[in-house]
């Protein structure tokens, strides 16, 4: 339980500044007395959110790839690797960009935004998706300082950026007067430091980055892509299954996703322990999977789950002691305010079970069943929320809808960690019966590891 605590707590610094300054953002943009302009930033949020996850899912392939060559002891593979992978996620951002941004008028429509929501919105992304390079290269530059293992610097990316973003964002709001388009260029900037610090660290530092080439591109591509694509895949679960639930709520006018807006930054502040724990959980069972301790393998799991629990049930106390003062400081009136606070009420039951899918999730992307968390993240996503959503905003309107989300992360939590114990389960019985075949072929005994270890 130390360990999953130690991990976990180390791993949210940077998580958390960059989680408590997209709601300060927000809370800033509340003020102007607009809910439009509040819903229009939650329409562009949403939109974002979609280009953030596959950049994340490109970053885990610049990671895994260049920490797996530096492991190897391969330096030379490994700077090639980390500037092909660098270049490819820069491209994929920029084409990603240039897709996006002539659909914007579709996709907006199809979110359900309309009038001052819609201008806003549309404006926002305007100035804010040609910088997703700039993140991209951002995001690539933490995962190659990770990979060689300066966890110091990875984080001064984030909270770089985080810093900017806390310190622009009223001066560009309220002093130069710019509304939400101010905090659209606090972003901006924000995305151009954290791309200049994390190049400061991966090449200036580290010297860990090759110039790419044609002929690297040429042999890298293929082995980005082989993990890029289901990590993009499975990242692709939340923001799809997001933009269908705003466009539910939306039918209930722009109050209700202004509040959803306020909704989507206060659960990374109140639950970013979870975000943060199923980055931790996976190096532990690796580790003790590579050492053949699967009685700690279990622990692991066990305790990654109580202290998941743990983590929403503090959370949760202080969402409805605070839901209140929550909902005046962002000076949320009507339905608005009663969607926030009704959120804060239902919270707890939804996120202990959800923090159960992602413990499982972790050990399933770490113990070498990916499809596993992919099936489970999109189920949730689908059939854990949109048909439950639709039906509950039926009969008891956006409240319902909400909670019909809480019914979906019940199922698919339990049942996902049900199947992270029979993984190693499985996992155990293939690793004695292939200590046991070996001992056959030789005729010799063979010593389990563990009691081997026990014995040293």
């Amino acid at each position: 339980m130390r360990h999953v605590a130690v991990m976990t707590a180390t791993s949210s610094a940077g998580l958390m500044a960059v989680f408590v300054v997209d709601l300060l953002s927000l809370l800033y943009v509340s003020w102007l007395g607009r809910p439009e302009a509040t819903a229009g930033v939650g329409y562009a949020t949403i939109v974002l959110f979609l280009m953030i996850s596959i950049n994340i899912g490109m970053m885990i392939a610049v990671t895994a790839l260049t920490a797996r060559a530096l492991g190897a002891g391969d330096r030379g593979s490994a700077r090639r690797l980390a500037g092909s992978t660098l270049a490819l996620m820069t491209l994929a951002a920029l084409a990603l960009s240039i897709i996006v941004l002539p659909g914007l008028p579709w996709l907006l429509r199809g979110l359900g935004a309309h009038g001052e929501s819609y201008a806003v919105a549309y404006s926002f992304l305007w100035i804010v998706l040609p910088s997703n390079l700039l993140m991209a290269l951002g995001m690539g530059f933490s995962g190659v300082l990770r990979a060689v293992g300066d966890a110091r610097r990875a984080m001064f990316v984030t909270l770089g950026g985080g810093l900017a973003t806390a310190v622009l964002d009223p001066l560009f709001i309220f002093g130069l007067g710019l509304g939400p388009n101010g905090a659209a260029c606090a972003i901006v900037l924000a995305r151009i430091i954290i791309a200049a610090v994390g190049f400061h660290g991966a090449v200036k530092v580290h010297d860990i980055v090759a110039r790419p080439t044609y002929a690297a591109l040429a042999e890298d591509t293929g082995k980005t892509m082989a993990i890029a694509g289901p990590a993009i895949l499975t990242n692709l679960s939340t923001p799809i299954a997001n933009a269908v639930f705003a466009g539910l709520m939306a039918r209930f006018g722009d109050a209700a996703i202004a509040a959803l807006a306020i909704i989507d930054r206060l659960v990374p502040v109140a639950f970013g322990a979870l975000f943060a724990l199923s980055g931790a959980v996976g190096p532990i069972l690796g580790q003790n999977w590579g050492a053949g301790r699967f009685d700690r393998m279990r622990r692991g799991l066990t305790d990654s789950a109580l202290f998941a629990v743990a983590c929403v049930v503090a959370a949760w106390l202080l969402l409805v002691l605070l839901r209140g003062p929550i909902v005046t400081v962002f000076a949320a009136t009507g339905l608005t305010a009663e969607l926030v606070a009704f959120f804060c009420l239902i919270a707890g039951p939804m996120w202990i079970f959800v923090g159960l899918l992602f413990v499982a999730n972790a050990a399933f992307n770490n113990l070498g069943m990916p499809l596993l968390s992919t099936l489970f993240s999109w189920g949730r996503a689908t059939l854990g929320t949109i048909p439950l959503a639709f039906v509950g905003a039926h009969y008891a309107g956006p409240k319902g809808a909400l909670i019909g989300c809480v019914f979906g992360a019940v199922v698919f939590g339990v049942v996902a960690l049900v199947f992270a114990y029979r993984g190693i389960a499985r996992l155990e019985r293939e690793s004695a019966s292939r200590a046991a075949s070996l001992a056959s072929r030789t005729g010799a005994a063979i010593v389990p590891f563990q009691a081997a270890a026990d014995r040293r």
